[in-house]
């Protein structure tokens, strides 16, 4: 399992600040009465007017696998059709560094050089093995919601998380699986009035993975925040 000594108690603050996305988990299976468990928690997330728009597929066994092969098939026959644009078509800075950087720690990490683009390539379709962790959860609203519910769902995710950890488990949110977009709804038969907002791998992390010690920087509060005294 994971390094977590779940017979001690784990603060709010560990919860949060020991978050990070783990990509190598063990094959372990999780019970899903655990599974159960962190989303019947998550379900607590703020949502405003209470119409708690998260909608929740968890895949396992036989499903994960089929939907895994069926996406890679996607992927390598380069049938990529995105669900929404998740990020803007150019980026400011500091913006565009962070991504870059980030980028290119994981891939030192995975002993990649950064000219090396079909091992770019294999690594990217790891996510669609969800990094070998036996549970994966697809989050999906209504299409015909506000953006308000993008609040809440993301608040539920985080919700996910963070809940997670305090069952020993880890986690990595996935947002490419919105790369094969109609692929995930084919296959989960999620029906089209329904937008795939993420995925998200769970599972056991594996300890001994050198791709796991990634941390990523994070900005302090003196730079993204603005006191107003008067």
């Amino acid at each position: 399992m994971n390094g977590w000594d779940l017979d001690i108690p784990m603060s709010a603050e560990e919860a949060v600040v020991g978050r990070r996305s783990v990509r190598q988990f063990l094959a372990d299976d999780v019970d899903p009465e655990v599974v159960r468990t962190i989303l019947a928690g998550a379900s607590r997330a703020a949502s405003g007017t209470n119409i708690q728009p998260w909608l929740v597929h968890v895949v396992i066994g036989e499903a994960r696998d089929r939907l895994s092969e069926a996406v890679i098939a996607a992927a390598e026959a380069g049938e990529r059709e995105l669900e929404y644009a998740y990020l803007a078509p150019s980026m400011d800075e500091p913006y565009l560094s962070r991504r870059r950087k980030v980028g290119y720690d994981l891939f030192s990490l995975y002993g990649i050089a950064r000219d090396d683009y079909p091992a770019r390539q294999a690594a990217a379709l790891r996510n669609f093995r969800f990094f070998g962790a036996p549970v994966g959860l697809f989050f999906t609203m209504e299409r015909s919601h506000g953006l308000g519910a993008w609040l809440d769902s993301g608040m539920f995710m985080q919700n996910v998380m963070i809940l997670a950890r305090a069952h020993g488990l880890e986690t990595c949110p996935q947002q490419a699986w919105c790369d094969y977009g109609p692929v995930v709804h084919r296959i989960l038969d999620i029906p089209d009035n329904q937008i795939l907002l993420s995925g998200m791998a769970m599972g056991y992390e594996d300890l001994s993975a050198t791709v796991n010690q990634l941390i990523t920087e994070r900005a302090g509060p003196e730079e993204f925040t603005r006191w107003h005294t008067a």
